[in-house]
């Protein structure tokens, strides 16, 4: 039995499965990478539901393993070496779980660079820039007069757009006849975008057909379909 005792996160979401992977997460587009990873991975894990509404994130119990308090988070007790790891930030927690599974990220160094160059991609400009569109377009922001502060994150999502639509052209998926991390990574945030945002119209989305195929086919997907909606609200 995996003894996960020396972690305080343990003691707010306690583990009744210890052995599995334990999954911290909200139904987010970065908390939805790590489960729809997991899914697809078949990895055994255990989830627990970090409540924004009640704060959870900025809980002592939470903070000892995020101090950046995000989700996702997660704790392997079977580690490099078979110790315990605990590891946050959305990305890294893919190229973990990648690497663990040996699915989902090529073998061959020079693809496996360019999965991670486009798991980059979404990491440094679509989350943040499509997270502000939604800011600007459905919370606070639209009360505010002055429009130029959304339109430049709309004006930038429309170009990011343009690059991975220009991308899928020819493709299938990001990296090719491979689906991979790089589309678990980046499609949650283009179905927000256009989805829970209600942003399609504002950033062309009728103009990029390649995104919003792939979109499709990604959401398609079983594993999917299950890890958009892990962990369940109670």
């Amino acid at each position: 039995m995996s003894d996960l005792s020396a972690f305080p996160i343990t003691r707010k979401w306690p583990a009744k499965y210890p052995e599995r992977i334990q999954l911290y997460s909200l139904t987010t587009p970065n908390g939805v990478k790590a489960s729809i990873m997991l899914e697809e991975t078949g990895l055994p894990y255990e989830v627990h539901l970090v409540s924004f509404d009640s704060n959870d994130q900025l809980s002592p119990e939470f903070l000892s393993l995020n101090p950046n308090n995000k989700i996702p988070a997660i704790l392997d007790p079977a580690g490099p070496g078979g110790k315990p790891l605990a590891l946050f930030e959305s990305g890294a927690i893919l190229l973990y779980l990648a690497e663990k599974s040996g699915q989902l990220l090529p073998a061959d160094p020079a693809a496996r660079y360019e999965a991670i160059q486009w798991l980059m991609f979404q990491m440094g400009g679509i989350g943040p820039m499509f997270g502000q569109v939604g800011f600007f377009h459905k919370f606070a922001g639209k009360d505010y007069e002055d429009k130029r502060p959304r339109d430049r994150y709309v004006n930038e999502s429309r170009r990011l757009l343009a690059v991975l639509e220009q991308r899928l052209t020819g493709r299938q998926w990001v990296m090719g006849d491979e689906y991979g991390i790089a589309d678990i990574a980046i499609f949650p945030w283009v179905r927000n975008l256009i989805g829970f945002y209600e942003a399609g119209e504002l950033v062309s989305i009728a103009d990029c057909p390649q995104v919003t195929r792939a979109l499709d086919a990604f959401l398609a997907r079983p594993a999917v379909q299950r890890g958009l909606t892990i962990p369940a609200r109670s």
